[in-house]
């Protein structure tokens, strides 16, 4: 309990009154009907505000030390970097000879190497076909393209007697393909294209 000290004029000794502190009243917060809870405000173009430090003020260049953009108006000191239009690229080393020529080049790419699409025998015992091209071999999901060279090779072991037709057969792939019965076409690329 708080209390409070009154001084009056024809009694000079203090008087102690007891005062009862004021309630409590809890604010009353609108429950939404949908989700009984606090009331959810969504996001409109009536309400759409701008996040604090979006919109900054231009930058006054040139008038004056008293603009506190003054003497070399907020591009440091002199040199390359301060100079308008300039451009430091990747791997720009200062002007010196960069990393990248000083190295020594090595290696070789061939740029007319060709690009097989490879298929083991094991794979062909999957189509139930006695001819098997470049066309089946895409249907049933055993190369992305007829289009693209294909070469089949000699991992695993072919169980029926078929004709293959691909671009490249290894030494094992034909082998196996002949003692199973079976023929070994090899096509041009024009035909499968």
């Amino acid at each position: 309990m708080e209390r409070r000290i009154l001084k009056t004029k024809a009694i000079k000794k203090d008087k102690v009154v007891p005062v009862e502190p004021k309630e409590k009243v809890a604010r009353k917060v609108k429950k939404h009907p949908l989700t009984q809870g606090p009331k959810i405000e969504t996001i409109g173009l009536h309400n759409l505000r701008m996040p604090k430090g979006a919109h900054q003020r231009k930058r006054i260049l040139g008038r004056g030390p008293s603009s506190g953009h003054g003497k070399t108006s907020t591009r440091g000191s002199k040199g390359q970097t301060s100079r308008a239009g300039r451009h430091m690229y990747a791997g720009f080393e200062g002007g010196t000879s960069p990393l990248i020529r000083r190295i020594a080049k090595r290696g070789f790419v061939n740029r007319f190497r060709k690009e097989f699409q490879v298929v083991n025998l094991d794979a062909l015992n999957k189509i139930k076909d006695t001819l098997i091209n470049p066309e089946i071999l895409e249907k049933n999901g055993l190369i992305s393209s007829r289009k693209l060279p294909v070469k089949i090779l000699g991992d695993g072991q072919i169980k029926a007697a078929v004709t293959v037709q691909a671009n490249a057969f290894s030494k094992s792939a034909q082998e196996k393909i002949k003692n199973a019965g079976g023929k070994s076409e090899v096509l041009s690329e024009g035909l499968n294209a």
